[in-house]
């Protein structure tokens, strides 16, 4: 059975109970696989980058032959931080919902639309608008050259500074350090493991540190960080509660120590 996320943000849990660990937050209009209906509550889902974990039904929408016509339909995602999608295309409109980053919606064509304004299709079928610059087309596939991807990362993952940590979290309402990671990359057309390791079978692999470029990753005992270049790099971690600029220089004020002297490895999607 396949499904497609109904609300704003869904939780996915460690184990089928709501005091369980967040271990993932899935977005508006994601395609999940369920692997197990465990009651009427709870289902057990894989995400489309291979996460698994444990999500309240309520959030999904379980129907096959809806996910399948959204998975190729919906291919507009939301750039902005958060989003109104209201009922018309205007800024008094009543409010359907509020989405975040990395939302992904169906876009419709509506030549008599105002150029400031987009229309989008909902998951429930339901019709709204949203500030154009807002939405972008989602990318399938990187197919940018390595300089333009690797500073498209980087601004990406800028575009999250001063986020909340959030543990498991993985929107501009509180984001951990994989997520930030995952979000830079998923949203230029790359799908890299969740968590803060260099797994086989996805496509960040092991480089030397002299080779690091901007956009790569640096890896920490737990932790994960995006590389800007000229020794710093961007990370969101307990210690500095949000997403915030860290340097590897000893000598340059933002450097922190702890991390610059524990790195496990260095990992690119790049890789040779």
């Amino acid at each position: 059975m396949n499904a497609i996320v109904t609300s704003m943000i869904a939780n996915l849990y460690a184990e089928p109970n709501g005091t369980s660990e967040l271990i993932d937050e899935l977005l508006y209009g994601m395609p999940v696989q369920i692997i197990e209906e465990l009651d009427g509550y709870w289902v057990r889902i894989q995400s489309t980058y291979q996460y698994e974990g444990y999500c309240r039904k309520v959030n999904l929408l379980l129907d096959n032959v809806k996910t399948s016509a959204w998975r190729l339909e919906a291919s507009h995602v939301i750039r902005q931080s958060f989003a109104d999608i209201l009922q018309h295309p205007r800024i008094q409109s009543p409010k359907l919902m509020t989405l975040v980053r990395g939302s992904i919606v169906r876009a419709l064509q509506d030549e008599e639309l105002d150029s400031e304004w987009a229309s989008i299709q909902l998951v429930t079928g339901e019709r709204g608008y949203l500030r154009k610059k807002w939405l972008s087309e989602q990318i399938a596939d990187n197919s940018l050259s390595e300089q333009d991807f690797r500073e498209n990362v980087v601004q990406t993952a800028l575009s999250y500074l001063t986020t909340p940590y959030r543990w498991g979290g993985k929107s501009p309402l509180g984001i951990d350090c994989s997520g930030l990671c995952s979000m830079a990359y998923m949203l230029n057309g790359v799908l890299i493991f969740r968590d803060a390791k260099i797994v086989e079978d996805f496509p960040i692999k092991e480089i030397a540190l002299d080779q690091i470029q901007k956009g790569d990753l640096l890896y920490f005992p737990g932790h994960v960080a995006l590389y800007l270049g000229d020794s710093l790099y961007v990370h969101s971690s307990i210690g500095g509660n949000e997403v915030t600029i860290n340097s590897l220089n000893e000598q340059h004020p933002l450097y922190r120590k702890d991390l610059a002297t524990t790195i496990t490895a260095v990992g690119s999607y790049f890789a040779d």
